[in-house]
């Protein structure tokens, strides 16, 4: 119930663990906006959800943009009367060696997942401050918010960036209600994973096989996938949390590669 009547909007939403997100909060009764840079796929997935009994909008994003992020945020307070709960989610994966990774790649990794979640948190706090009642705010990172792995120069170091980011946020917005947390899977089997496969596989001269076993899963304790259910109910839980016992937290869902 505590989502009942709230308004969440989750970028990256129109697939993999924001569409999945998208879904769970609007199960549990928050009106949902799909931001995506695809506007069409947002939409259908935006009417799959009010054809299921659920509300749901959706606006186009791009989030290094910051022109795009606040007309989205504007549109979102207009039709839904505010914002109780942001999930900065969009992202990508570019791997190579560093010694070959384009610095284009780098800017373009850097921009999309930390200027994406820096400018969708400017313009959604000022709505959250205003209504006097806070809110919640969720960067999705990953395990490699607190490990690295090989290939991932700009990857590892965007998801670090995010608990930077979400502990500043806790600390400004705490007198203000506003709550910031990291959530932060393992290896989700979404496109975005399968493409990292075939890649890992050239990149270390290894099977795909072996880039799932013993690259992706070895550190599991089951050597299972992390799913998008589990990372979606993992948000729904703290953008319900209505306390400022939990914030400024990472956490992690990784069938326990990575224990804090």
């Amino acid at each position: 119930m505590a989502l009942q009547g709230k308004v969440a909007l989750v970028t990256g939403a129109a697939s993999g663990i924001g569409e999945e997100t998208a879904r769970k909060l609007a199960a549990d009764g928050a009106a949902v906006v799909i931001a995506d840079l695809n506007l069409a796929n947002a939409q259908k997935v935006a009417d799959s959800i009010v054809a299921a009994g659920g509300k749901a909008i959706a606006v186009s994003m791009d989030v290094t943009s910051e022109d795009a992020v606040n007309a989205g945020i504007e549109e979102t307070v207009a039709k839904l009367g505010g914002i109780d709960v942001l999930v900065s989610n969009a992202g990508i994966q570019i791997v190579a060696p560093i010694e070959e990774y384009a610095y284009a790649d780098w800017k373009k990794m850097l921009a999309i997942h930390l200027d994406g979640a820096f400018l969708t948190t400017k313009a959604a706090i000022k709505h959250m401050y205003a209504s006097g009642k806070g809110g919640s705010i969720i960067y999705m990172g990953s395990v490699h918010s607190h490990e690295a792995s090989k290939l991932k120069s700009a990857y590892v170091t965007a998801k670090h960036g995010l608990l930077g980011l979400a502990r500043v946020v806790a600390k400004e917005g705490g007198p203000r209600g506003v709550r910031a947390n990291v959530v932060c899977p393992g290896f989700v089997r979404t496109p975005l994973v399968e493409k990292q496969i075939p890649e890992q596989a050239k990149a270390l001269g290894i099977s795909e096989e072996e880039v799932v076993k013993n690259v992706m899963l070895k550190e599991t304790v089951d050597g299972e996938f992390t799913t998008v259910a589990d990372v979606a109910n993992t948000v729904a839980f703290l953008a319900g949390f209505e306390s400022n016992a939990l914030t400024g937290q990472s956490v992690v869902v990784s069938h326990g590669w990575f224990m804090q």
